[in-house]
């Protein structure tokens, strides 16, 4: 994300002031969290906020239907650091992460991924309960202890990094699934996988993440 006036949206404030002010007794079902993050969409770019020629119509009546922020910013303006914050609800000077993992060669190949000792969300709510997933772009780290199956999530189908970093691999758990994968239809399989989820979880509460790749370029409309 390089610009901060990029979406990121605050749910995790208001997940972590949820589950510390209301007990089990206070509540008869716990709430399904789903919390979808695309990649570099820009604020304007959406018409529910106001864009004049492209067309959201599902995103509308998301808008309508919930809460339209208007006030936002990021704490860094590009990607894993503010992931991280929106995992933990931290600053990038607390959780440890401020810039981003890369794989590309020798030149650029860094170590850097969320460190054990931070608490995210996921590791939350699972502690809780929850049936956890994430479902896309994970950018907190591409070796195994930086794994989202290693913080929390019961499984993982998505890109350990950014999609520019090529070739990209598919994971599927820990697993190598897919390298190179075709990014033309990553949005529709990520978003099947993230249906399949829901319905899998009818009687039991769940936290879908959903961090799309897309309109990060290269762009790739499934």
């Amino acid at each position: 994300m390089k610009s901060a006036h990029r979406i990121v949206v605050g749910f995790v404030f208001v997940f972590f002031c949820l589950l510390q002010t209301l007990s089990a007794s206070e509540i008869k079902a716990k709430p399904n969290f789903i919390v979808i993050f695309a990649d570099d969409l820009g604020y304007g770019d959406l018409e529910c906020y106001g864009h004049p020629r492209f067309k959201t119509p599902h995103l509308n009546r998301m808008a309508a239907e919930g809460a339209r922020l208007t006030q936002f910013n990021v704490p860094v303006p590009y990607c894993a650091p503010s992931r991280a914050t929106l995992l933990t609800g931290r600053y990038p000077w607390r959780h440890g992460v401020w810039y981003n993992p890369s794989p590309d060669g020798k030149q650029f190949r860094n170590g850097v991924g969320i460190a054990e000792s931070e608490l995210l969300l996921s590791e939350l709510l699972k502690a809780n309960g929850y049936a956890t997933i994430c479902i896309g772009k994970w950018h907190l780290g591409h070796d195994p202890e930086y794994f989202p199956t290693r913080h929390g999530f019961d499984d993982y189908l998505g890109i350990l990094y950014s999609n520019d970093m090529r070739p990209v691999n598919l994971m599927q758990g820990e697993k190598l699934l897919e390298y190179p994968v075709i990014q033309a239809n990553l949005t529709k399989r990520y978003t099947e996988r993230a249906v399949k989820f829901i319905n899998e979880n009818q009687e039991r509460p769940f936290f879908l993440y959903l961090p799309h790749a897309m309109p990060h370029k290269p762009l790739a409309a499934s």
